[in-house]
This record gives C-alpha cells, sequence and structure tokens, in this order.
C-alpha cells in the first residue's frame, strides 16, 4: 500500500491574507493618487518606488516574494523607467499587455509541454485531479489574453487619467470575478482527502 506523502497546511488566516491584499494592491493605490494629484510621471515614479517596497515588504512579513509579483515588477520597472526616462506615457500603459502576455505564454508554453504550471504555485493550496490543473491552467492562460487584449483596448481608447482608473478599479474586480468563478471547478476536481486515522 503507497503512502502519500501530506504537505503542511498553508493555509492562511484571514488577518495574513488580507495584508497580502494590501501589500500588492498598494503600489495601485500609490500610482492612482499620484496621478490623480501630479500627473502620469509622478505617479510612474513612484509606482516603481511603491512596488519595490512591497517586494521588501512581501519578503519580511512572508518570508518570500511570490512569482507573478516579482515578474510584474520587473516589468514595472523597465517600462516605468523608460517612461521616466524617454517622457513617454506609452511605455507604462504597454506593461499590463506584456505582463498579461507573459504570464498566459508561461501557462500555454507549460501545457504545450504537457506540464500544469499552475499546480506548482498553488499546490499547496488546492489539491486537484491532474484534468484539473490542466483545465484550470488553461482558463488561467485564455483570462491573461483577455486581459492584455482589454489593455489594449482601454489605452487606445481612453484618456491617460481614465486609463488609470480602469486600470486601478476595473482589472481588479474583474480579476476577482473570473477567480471566483473558477470555484465551481475547483470543486469537481478535488482530490479527495485520505481519512486520518
Amino acid at each position: 500500500m503507497s503512502q502519500t506523502e501530506t504537505k503542511p497546511e498553508t493555509h492562511e488566516s484571514g488577518s495574513q491574507q488580507l495584508l497580502k491584499f494590501v501589500v500588492e494592491l498598494g503600489p495601485l493605490v500609490v500610482f492612482f493618487l499620484t496621478n490623480a494629484r501630479a500627473g502620469i510621471f509622478w505617479g510612474t515614479g513612484l509606482f516603481i518606488a511603491a512596488t519595490l517596497v512591497s517586494l521588501v515588504a512581501s519578503r519580511i512579513l512572508f518570508g518570500r516574494i511570490p512569482v507573478m509579483p516579482l515578474v510584474s515588477a520587473f516589468v514595472v520597472v523597465v517600462f516605468g523607467g523608460l517612461t521616466l526616462l524617454l517622457q513617454d506615457e506609452l511605455f507604462i500603459k504597454l506593461k499590463p499587455t506584456i505582463v498579461n502576455s507573459i504570464f498566459a505564454a508561461i501557462l500555454f508554453g507549460g501545457l504545450y509541454f504537457g506540464k500544469s504550471l499552475l499546480s506548482y504555485l498553488f499546490g499547496d493550496v488546492f489539491s486537484l485531479t491532474d484534468e484539473g490543473w490542466r483545465k484550470l491552467t488553461f482558463r488561467w492562460a485564455c483570462f491573461f489574453v483577455f486581459l492584455a487584449l482589454l489593455n489594449e483596448l482601454a489605452w487606445r481608447l481612453l484618456t491617460t487619467d481614465q486609463w488609470v482608473t480602469f486600470k486601478v478599479f476595473a482589472i481588479m474586480p474583474i480579476t476577482m470575478v473570473f477567480a471566483i468563478s473558477q470555484v465551481g471547478l475547483l470543486q469537481r476536481h478535488q482530490l479527495e482527502k485520505p481519512a486520518s486515522e
């Protein structure tokens, strides 16, 4: 009889999840408020600074820096830096398109090679069948493509201030609605926990 190794429980308390949410959302709030008062270039500069501070805060408070915020921070620094250096707001507007395209490419690439990469990121949180991980990974990859296209439409059709507002106040709720809509899939493909003796 094969013994299954049980992963240590890593469920976070509600206060930890709230703190993590605040740390990750903080740079966007700084970006929005600074842009409203001082314009896109000051907003971009403080967005870069706040993003780096949030990475340090994640490391201190939670002992690690999650992969997705790390990739996002790298693109913020590069494209935010170009925005400031060239005084061209286009670069910071392209950042969400590039970040979401990178995430989509990584997830689709993993699936192409038979790997459901979300299982490596969230395997401590969810226990799913292989089919469940494949479906979840595919859905999130498609969602990242949708977000990239949505940003392309938004920065082309909206003013800079409207785009910043859209980025801060629309993308997060859209993402939360999508995440909640995956609960059914998670329930259908959840692995049964072995009965404790």
